[in-house]
């Protein structure tokens, strides 16, 4: 029997691979039996070796599992097995078929694998299904999550569930009671918007004024709050403000990370920003912004044409 396992999503694909080994060592008692190969390494002959092991009878009359990774990723062994397959699909074993990395779809062995064997693809999750999923998470540690929590958490961190599974057990870790509220999220994860706005400043940065605002709109189209933006970008350049005040002082990289009172993550992204403006053109930004800030808040200026005027004077 042969599976095949892949697509985009690599936490599922994993647990999905874990529950196939797991499965199979409660089954059988031999572990010699379970085999892994990765095809993308040259130092030999794969399909030989694996044929070889196939081959050879089991001392406990079980079936063997073999897990192949990387398959659609090197040429030789994608031909080799095409010229083999009827052996392979004829074969008692459990042969897994496991691909991580981006492949052309047009690939033959792709195609015969689609149409011959059990095919398990793992798109990224969105909208209710991924929902779903992180309720389901929580479920599992025994913990809650209001909505307006969990759709603050779905915003900050997307489809990507290997991250997902780590804030999770962070948030189930910090919460009390076992209800996770919209606090606990503010409090505790950092929201894929702010990893983000990076480019913005960087293309702001770098005086990209087209980019920048090109990063904005996406930002807008997404749904993202004007307000938000707009204050992370006050945020940043305040940031900007702080180090560039030391790096004038003549202080070095440590001492920054030290007395400037930020993240050493936001310091090392900051630093390098810094280069491309003076302590006098930083100063006149931010005042910028603190003027803006303040049409914003009287109603004198709508928030997103605030971000495109804060970009078009920078």
């Amino acid at each position: 029997m042969i599976l095949f396992l892949h697509g985009k999503d690599t936490y599922r694909m994993k647990e999905k691979l874990k529950e196939i080994i797991e499965s199979y060592k409660r089954a059988n008692r031999n572990s010699l039996s379970l085999k892994f190969f990765d095809c993308q390494k040259k130092s030999e002959n794969i399909l030989k070796t694996l044929k070889d092991n196939l081959c050879q009878p089991s001392i406990f009359k079980e079936k063997k599992l073999i897990i192949l990774t990387n398959p659609l990723s090197d040429a030789d062994f994608k031909e080799q097995f095409l010229k083999e397959k009827k052996f392979f699909l004829e074969s008692d074993n459990i042969i897994v078929f496991y691909q991580e990395a981006d492949f052309n779809k047009n690939n033959s062995l792709f195609n015969f694998l689609k149409k011959n064997v059990k095919t398990q693809e793992f798109e990224l999750l969105s909208g209710i299904k991924l929902k779903n999923w992180v309720k389901k998470q929580f479920n599992d540690y025994k913990a809650k999550i209001d909505e307006r929590a969990l759709d603050l958490l779905l915003k900050y961190v997307g489809s990507d569930l290997w991250r997902m599974n780590n804030e999770i057990l962070k948030l189930v870790n910090y919460g009390k009671d076992n209800l996770i509220t919209e606090k606990d999220v503010v409090l505790q994860v950092r929201s894929n918007i702010e990893a983000e706005i990076f480019k913005t400043i960087d293309a702001i940065a770098s005086k990209k004024k087209g980019t920048a605002l090109n990063f904005l709109q996406r930002h807008i189209d997404k749904g993202d709050s004007p307000l938000y933006l707009f204050s992370m970008i006050n945020y940043q350049f305040r940031n900007l403000l702080i180090v560039k005040d030391f790096m004038e002082k003549g202080q070095p990289y440590n001492v920054i990370i030290k007395k400037s009172g930020l993240h050493p993550f936001v310091v090392k992204k900051t630093y390098s920003s810094c280069r491309q403006f003076s302590l006098g053109e930083l100063k006149k930004i931010y005042q910028n912004i603190f003027q803006i800030d303040l049409n914003i808040k009287t109603g004198k200026i709508n928030p997103e044409v605030a971000l495109d005027l804060l970009v078009a004077t920078i």
